[in-house]
C-alpha cells in the first residue's frame, strides 16, 4: 500500500473555514490554541502517523490480532508504536488539565484523531475508546474513580473497552443478562460480552473496563441496567495494579477487516466473580454509558473521513502511474487523463472533504457548547450537536464506505487483488457502518428522538442557521454555482421534516428514516461544502478545495430532490409489504 500523507493544508483551511477554530480560540483558556499551533500540531501528527502507523497497516492486516494460551497479542510492531504514541503525549492532546492533559480543543483533537485513523484504523480503535471512557468518567465517575483511574487513562498508561454487547443483546440492550452480585463495597459480576474491541491486547498494564450488567433487584428492561468499572487487574492502594481479576479474554472473532484488532469475546467471572465498582446510582447505567457511546459514534463518522483520505490518497496515485490507452500523439497515457476516471477521483476528494466539514463543524459546537459565556448559546451549541451525532456517525461512514468502493473501481482489476491495499480499506471501513448502532438505528434515533420529540424545533434551527450563513457570505454570480444547489438542498429538509413533524404515526416516518437521514446529512454537507468552497476561493491557492466543492454542488447535492420524494412518499411501498412475503 502506498505511503499515507496528512493533508495538512486541506485539515487547517477546514478547521477555520466549517470548525470554528478561530472562534473557539477567542474563548477564555483558549488564546494559544492558534491556527499557527494548529498547523504544528497536526504537521507533527502527519510525520508520525506516516512514518510509525501508516507502514503497520498492511503488515498489521496480514499477521492479525492472535489469542495464544490467554493473552492477546497484536501483530508485530503494534505495542511498540502504542508506547511511542503514548510517549509523545498524543493521548493526551484533548483531555482535562485537571488530570494532566493537555486542554487543547476537541476539535483539534477531531483533527489529530483523523490522522491516526487514516494512516492504521486497526491501531487507532485502541486510543479512541479510551478517549471515549475518559469523557465518562470525567462526566460520572465518582471523586476517588476519576482520582484513581483518569490520570492513567488520560496518560496512556491504561486503556478502556466498552462491554455492552452479548450474544443473545446486539444492539436491543434491554436483554442484557450480565449480573452484578452486591459483595461488601464492591460488586461481583457474571457474564460474557462479545464484540469487545481491544477487550485485550499486550499494550499496556491494565485494561478497564466499563461493563453494563444487572442487580439482583433491577427491574426489567433498559431501566434496570447499572455501569461497572471492573479492571483487568485490580488495583492496590498505591495505585497500582496488583492480583489478576477475574476477567478473560475466551475467543479472538474471525472478521471481514481490521484484522489487526483484537475483537474480544470477554467472560467476566468465571469463577469467583469479577470484581467491579458500580457507576453512579444503581439502574442508571444505559445513560451514563450513552455519554461514551456518543463520543464513539462521532469517532466512527470521523473514521468514515479518515478511510475516504486514504482511499483517495492511493487511487490518486494509481491513476497517476497507470498506463491505459493513449493520447493523441499516440504516446501512452495515465489513467488520469481519462474522463471517467477524473469524475470517479473528484467524487472521492469532494465527498470526503464534505464529510470532512460536516465532522469538523460537529466537533467545534462541542467545544462551543462548552465555552461560550451565554447559557442560551451553549445550550443551541449543545442541540447542534445531540441533533446531528447519528448524521455524522451515519452518513460519513457511509461516505467513507462509498469512497472506499470507488477507490476499488479506480484500480480496476488490481483493486480487487490485496497487494495494491485498496481493498483492505474497504474491507476495514465495512464496519463503521454497524457497529456503535447500526446506521438505521441511527436514523430512528434522528427522526424518533431527534426530529419528531421536539416537533422539528432543533432541525429547523440548523436549517435556519445554515441559511443565514450562506446569506452572510454573499456569494458572487460566480460562487453562487456552489451556494443555489446547497439552498435548494435546505428547503427539501425543511419540507421533509414537516412532513415527519406532521404525521400523527410513527410508523410512516421511522420507515422512511434512513432516507431522512441521508437527506439531512446532503443538505448538511452541502451547506459546510459551499462555505469551504467560497473561502476557499477568496482565499486562493485551494483549487483542489473549490474543485471539490463544485463537483460536490453539481453531483451530489441534487440527490436532496429524490431523497425529500422518498421521505414524503416512500413509507407506503415498506409498511404495505407483508413481512412473510420475504
Amino acid at each position: 500500500m502506498k505511503s499515507y500523507e496528512a493533508p495538512v493544508e486541506d485539515m487547517c483551511f477546514v478547521l477555520e473555514a466549517a470548525g470554528g477554530l478561530d472562534r473557539i480560540a477567542e474563548r477564555s483558556g483558549e488564546a494559544g490554541c492558534s491556527p499557527e499551533l494548529a498547523r504544528r500540531i497536526l504537521t507533527e501528527a502527519g510525520r508520525f502517523g506516516a512514518d510509525v502507523l501508516a507502514p503497520l497497516n498492511a503488515p498489521g492486516d496480514r499477521q492479525g490480532a492472535r489469542l495464544d494460551n490467554g493473552a492477546v497479542h497484536t501483530p508485530d510492531g503494534f505495542a511498540d508504536a502504542y508506547r511511542r504514541f503514548v510517549d509523545s503525549g498524543w493521548n493526551s492532546i484533548s483531555a482535562d488539565p485537571a488530570w494532566s492533559g493537555q486542554g487543547l480543543p476537541s476539535l483539534l483533537g477531531t483533527a489529530v484523531a483523523e490522522i491516526w485513523a487514516s494512516a492504521n484504523l486497526a491501531f487507532s480503535l485502541g486510543p479512541t475508546l479510551t478517549q471515549s471512557a475518559i469523557a465518562l468518567l470525567g462526566a460520572h465517575a465518582s471523586a476517588d474513580q476519576a482520582r484513581r483511574f483518569l490520570p492513567k487513562l488520560v496518560s496512556g498508561e491504561w486503556t478502556a473497552t466498552m462491554a455492552l454487547t452479548e450474544p443473545q443483546a446486539g444492539s436491543d440492550l434491554s436483554a442484557v443478562r450480565a449480573r452484578a452480585v452486591p459483595d461488601g463495597d464492591g460488586f461481583r459480576l457474571h457474564g460474557q460480552k462479545i464484540f469487545t474491541s481491544y477487550g485485550d491486547h499486550d499494550w499496556t498494564a491494565n485494561i478497564v473496563h466499563l461493563v453494563l450488567a444487572r442487580l439482583p433487584d433491577a427491574p426489567p428492561g433498559i431501566k434496570g441496567i447499572s455501569l461497572f468499572l471492573v479492571p483487568k487487574f485490580l488495583i492496590g492502594a498505591d495505585g497500582t495494579p496488583g492480583p489478576r481479576n477475574d476477567v478473560r479474554c475466551i475467543a479472538l472473532e474471525g472478521k471481514l477487516g481490521l484484522h489487526a484488532s483484537p475483537t474480544a469475546v470477554m467472560a467476566f467471572g468465571e469463577n469467583e466473580g469479577a470484581i467491579g465498582e458500580l457507576i453512579g446510582p444503581p439502574h442508571q447505567g444505559l445513560a451514563y454509558m450513552f455519554v461514551m457511546m456518543n463520543a464513539a459514534r462521532l469517532a466512527i463518522g470521523l473514521q468514515g473521513v479518515a478511510i475516504a483520505e486514504r482511499a483517495f490518497q492511493l487511487a490518486r496515485a494509481y491513476a497517476r502511474e497507470r498506463l491505459q490507452g493513449r493520447g493523441p500523439d499516440g504516446a501512452p497515457t495515465a489513467i488520469v487523463e481519462h474522463g471517467d476516471v477524473r469524475r470517479m477521483l473528484l467524487s472521492m476528494k469532494a465527498k470526503t472533504e464534505a464529510a470532512r466539514a460536516l465532522t469538523y463543524y460537529v466537533a467545534g459546537q462541542s467545544d462551543l457548547s462548552r465555552r461560550l459565556g451565554d447559557r442560551i448559546a451553549r445550550q443551541r451549541c449543545r442541540d447542534r450537536v445531540e441533533l446531528l451525532t447519528p448524521v455524522v456517525k451515519a452518513w460519513c461512514s457511509d461516505i467513507g464506505i462509498e469512497v472506499a468502493d470507488t477507490g476499488i473501481q479506480v484500480h480496476g482489476g488490481a483493486g480487487y487483488i490485496e497487494t495494491t491495499g485498496a481493498a483492505q480499506l474497504w474491507r476495514d471501513g465495512r464496519i463503521a457502518a454497524i457497529y456503535e448502532g447500526t446506521n438505521g438505528i441511527q436514523a430512528r434515533d434522528l427522526v424518533g428522538r431527534k426530529v419528531r420529540r421536539d416537533g422539528g424545533l432543533a432541525a429547523r434551527a440548523f436549517i435556519a442557521d445554515a441559511r443565514e450563513d450562506l446569506w452572510a457570505l454573499r456569494p458572487s454570480a460566480a460562487e453562487a454555482v456552489l451556494a443555489r444547489p446547497a439552498e435548494r438542498a435546505l428547503e427539501r429538509l425543511e419540507t421533509a421534516t414537516n412532513w415527519l413533524t406532521d404525521r400523527t404515526e410513527e410508523a410512516p416516518a421511522l420507515a422512511v428514516a434512513a432516507p431522512y437521514l441521508r437527506l439531512m446529512g446532503t443538505a448538511a454537507a452541502g451547506w459546510l461544502s459551499a462555505r469551504v468552497g467560497i473561502l476557499a476561493d477568496r482565499r486562493g491557492g485551494l483549487a483542489g478545495q473549490v474543485a471539490a466543492a463544485r463537483f460536490f454542488a453539481d453531483h451530489v447535492v441534487g440527490d436532496s430532490d429524490g431523497l425529500a420524494r422518498i421521505v414524503m412518499t416512500g413509507a407506503p411501498a415498506i409498511l404495505e409489504t407483508a413481512p412473510d412475503l420475504f
